[in-house]
């Protein structure tokens, strides 16, 4: 077991040693970007709690990391307190009022990019209401003190990474996609490794946040100009819709998985559920006697991913316009019949899946961050603009991405959106409705106590991969380090295709064929499934982890 750990990390982190957790006894954030991490640690140490240090984090995540952080975008926040009680905040996007059924059809019926690219792909953004909600009633700490870190470095800048440079390099999607709108050009596609990025107007616009307060962003000038933009450039989003939206609290859903309570993210995020049953299909199967990496374990968990993924495409919506059979698809009953279609010998082809039947049963690219506070108040957020740098526009003046969120929607029931997800009838575009989601924030309790706080980002995958990371901890008895380091798998029903990363053995492929797995290939480069972002808090010190298939980082006191 240990010479896989350490061929792990040789492959995924450069080094010929295991990494370690870092370590810390009071708090610990873990973040994709150094720098927030930075900021999000220094508001714990000056007495914030986790949801200060998280709104902290959150804007500045949107100055260092604009691939993802963002306040034009949405997201979700899962928080567990001290006392044990739980919430969460739900600011994902909504569709414009505008919006309808078939906008995104052009007139033979076929799917545009307009889901994708440019103005109209942007969904009524909400990190900015959600953050405002959760400090409003959680945050300790002045709102003013909270922005200035993101404000301070808008203004003043910070050195562009090789990393920033690499995912905008010339000829690359992303450096295609930001060369089509010249706030865009402008701001990103100019600064080289080493330069100081500036972002004057972005930091006006944060200034503005911070003086007035979130609301600025949906009621004040902020929103008369970003409205008086999108009018300009053909985009949806009015001031009318800015002032409808709002975020709202709902209740996590929870469940066991052996000695622990799993607590995750309800609808509209597909992953709780997705979490809860495929762990379901799991229990007591045996999966994990032929041991972490084996061609046996990996093809078990896989059909189980398969399963699941054939039942979100039908089942899964926002629950403010459609019913989720919450309760009929974590039924033991329903579960069990899932498993039993398992055969631990042979891969079964999507063709011959279908979401199950409920009858008889009742019962992109992203970022993810995690803060444990000195308290023991524990938050995981996630939050996106959908695709890397979102639809490609800066709003002329505010100095802020635009998600093309609208994509998560099911433009055309039945066909593939930008993850190659076939999604169904309930998550159809509606006036007012939020889109399906992947977002996967999750934590694991034991003895009434906090054990792991953990998320990702990456689209389809984000589910997948906090499951390994879950399965690794509890099942393969991996430190949180070596767990988030393992090499990971993914399955999404259709296309059926088995997506490897590099690290798993040859032979372990081979026999994968052999029972039947069509394993997509490595193309350029090998897949990337999720990139995991942890804490484990276990015999008084908090383990921090971070990924390192990005440049995140873990940091504690």
């Amino acid at each position: 077991m240990r010479l896989r750990v350490v061929l792990c990390a040789f492959l995924l982190a450069g080094s010929v040693v295991a990494r370690q957790p870092v370590l810390g006894q009071h708090a610990m954030v873990v973040a994709q970007e150094p720098l927030a991490a930075d900021v999000g640690l220094a508001v714990l140490k000056s007495g914030g709690n986790a949801i200060d240090a998280a709104v902290a984090v959150g804007f500045a995540l949107a100055v260092t990391y604009p691939f993802a952080g963002n306040i034009g975008g949405g997201g979700f926040m899962l928080v567990r307190f001290a006392d044990g009680k739980t919430t969460f905040i739900d600011f994902r996007e909504k569709a414009p009022l505008s919006a309808s059924r078939n906008m995104y059809l052009d007139a033979n019926g076929k799917l545009t990019s307009d889901s994708l690219v440019g103005w109209r792909a942007c969904g009524v953004p909400g990190s900015v209401r959600g953050f405002g909600l959760a400090h409003e009633k959680y945050g300790r700490k002045p709102w003013a003190e909270l922005m200035d870190p993101a404000i301070q470095l808008a203004t003043g800048g910070f050195p562009v990474t090789f990393q920033f440079t690499q995912s905008l390099i010339a000829g690359t999607p992303n450096n295609k996609l930001l060369a089509q709108f010249p706030e865009s050009k402008r701001i990103f596609l100019s600064p080289h490794y080493g330069d100081s990025l500036s972002q004057p107007e972005l930091a006006a616009t944060l200034t503005r946040i911070r003086n007035h307060g979130p609301g600025d962003f949906y009621e004040g000038e902020i929103a008369r100009q970003l409205a008086a933009a999108m009018e300009a450039n053909g985009g949806l989003i009015t001031l009318d819709d800015l002032k409808q939206y709002q975020a709202v609290e709902r209740t996590p859903l929870r469940g066991h998985y052996r000695d622990y309570e799993i607590i995750t993210a309800p609808p509209p995020s597909s992953g709780g559920i997705g979490i809860l049953q495929m762990l379901g299909m799991l229990e007591g199967s045996g999966y994990e006697k032929a041991g972490a990496g084996s061609a046996a374990s990996i093809h078990y968990v896989a059909e189980a991913m398969r399963r699941f993924y054939a039942d979100r495409s039908e089942y899964f919506g926002d629950p403010d316009f459609f019913k989720v059979p919450v309760s009929k698809l974590l039924s033991p009953r329903y579960i069990a019949s899932r498993r039993a279609g398992i055969d631990p010998r042979r891969a079964t082809p999507s063709q011959q899946i279908r979401a199950g039947n409920l009858g008889p049963y009742e019962s992109t690219e992203t970022t993810h961050f995690n803060i444990i506070d000195d308290e023991g108040t524990a938050v995981a957020v996630t939050y996106t603009l959908n695709g890397g740098y979102g639809n490609g526009v800066t709003v002329p003046g505010l100095g802020f991405l635009l998600n093309n969120e609208m994509d998560d929607f099911a433009a055309k029931p039945g066909e593939e959106n930008m993850f190659h997800l076939i999604q169904g009838e309930a998550n159809a575009i509606q006036p007012g409705k939020r889109p399906l989601s992947s977002m996967t924030p999750t934590m694991l309790t034991r003895d009434g106590k906090v054990f792991l706080v953990l998320g990702a980002p990456g689209g389809s995958r984000i589910i997948n991969g906090v499951l390994q990371v879950i399965l690794n901890i509890v099942d393969f008895h991996m430190n949180v380090q070596d767990a988030i380091d393992w090499p990971r798998f993914h399955h999404q029903w259709m296309p059926d295709q088995l997506y490897l990363e590099r690290g798993i053995s040859p032979d372990t492929v081979a026999i994968l064929r052999g029972m039947g797995h069509k394993i997509a290939p490595y193309e350029n480069t090998a897949p990337v499934i999720a990139r995991v972002e942890a804490i484990v808090n276990e015999n008084g010190w908090l383990q921090g982890a971070a990924d390192g298939r990005g440049n995140a980082k873990a940091e504690g006191y």
